[in-house]
């Protein structure tokens, strides 16, 4: 008689009953415990610069650099980088 009282106790479990509360306290992160930011604040300071005069690398003289680069290397990986970024920009001025 003891064992069937076991058996029952075992079937009506209160723990199959126990609900899982939803996270709907506390901070909402998803950012390792920092608070989670807006777009607009990632977007903040793009565009803005205290400088009076912005200089802007041609792609001419970004592709001569790219060719020095090249030749002057013995780095496998560096060479592959400069390697895309030729080709690139040869594929879009359509000369590939």
């Amino acid at each position: 008689m003891i064992r069937g009282h076991k058996q029952r106790q075992m079937l009506t479990s209160n723990l199959s009953k126990v609900k899982p509360a939803f996270r709907t306290k506390g901070n909402v992160t998803g950012n390792f415990g920092a608070p989670k930011r807006t777009k607009e604040a990632y977007n903040a300071g793009i565009g803005v610069t205290s400088v009076k005069v912005v200089n802007i690398t041609k792609q001419e003289d970004y592709l001569k650099r790219l060719y020095s680069a090249f030749e002057n290397t013995k780095d496998e990986k560096l060479k592959q980088f400069i390697y895309t970024e030729i080709k690139k920009i040869m594929i879009q001025r359509g000369e590939w």
